[in-house]
């Protein structure tokens, strides 16, 4: 048959591979980023039936693993203008695992920070949704996120005044004794 002496091949070679890697990137304080797809699996009665191609020897190395998929098409009329995405750690061994995100890629742009913003300001009470208008501090900013996102390009004060709300309400301030605690104990 097609590829029967090739069964396993890539798996034995991705585990002969990052067994030799793990130890020069360790040394030489490197990130490596493997990007691989989903394959569905045939039979799978209970769990999920996706899995990585490879083998396992990548989930195992892996520090970090997250899977990324496209929840949604971001549109102007007919056009798209991005994709909204949604973020999962799968696996983290430097941090608490299993944390989501969501946020809007944009062509040409990349992540949008504008997006980020309405999002995390909506949550957070700072900017006023009612039906698909946006308004802060009862200034309507825009009719959907498009035009939204729009005005707060055009008027970055009004962005940084929302960034520096969420900041300050989701990242709490370091007081200058527990740093100079941390700074201690970094030195021990």
């Amino acid at each position: 048959e097609m590829g029967d002496s090739h069964m396993g091949l890539q798996a034995r070679l991705m585990s002969q591979a990052l067994r030799k890697l793990t130890g020069v990137i360790k040394r030489s304080n490197t990130l490596v980023i493997f990007i691989n797809q989903i394959r569905m699996k045939i039979g799978v009665m209970f769990g999920s039936p996706e899995t990585t191609t490879g083998g396992n020897a990548l989930k195992f190395y892996a520090s970090v693993r997250l899977d990324i998929r496209r929840i949604g098409a971001i549109k102007k009329g007919d056009e798209v203008l991005g994709n909204e995405t949604r973020v999962k750690v799968v696996k983290n061994k430097v941090a608490p695992p299993f944390k989501q995100a969501e946020f809007d890629i944009l062509y040409g742009e990349g992540i949008s920070y504008e997006g980020e913003l309405i999002t995390l300001g909506v949550k957070e009470g700072f900017v006023d949704k009612s039906g698909a208008w946006y308004a802060y501090n009862g200034e309507k900013i825009g009719q959907g996120k498009d035009k939204s996102r729009n005005y707060l390009k055009e008027h970055p004060e009004i962005a940084a005044e929302i960034d520096a709300k969420i900041r300050e309400k989701l990242l709490p301030e370091i007081d200058a004794a527990d740093s100079n605690a941390e700074a201690e104990l970094e030195e021990v």
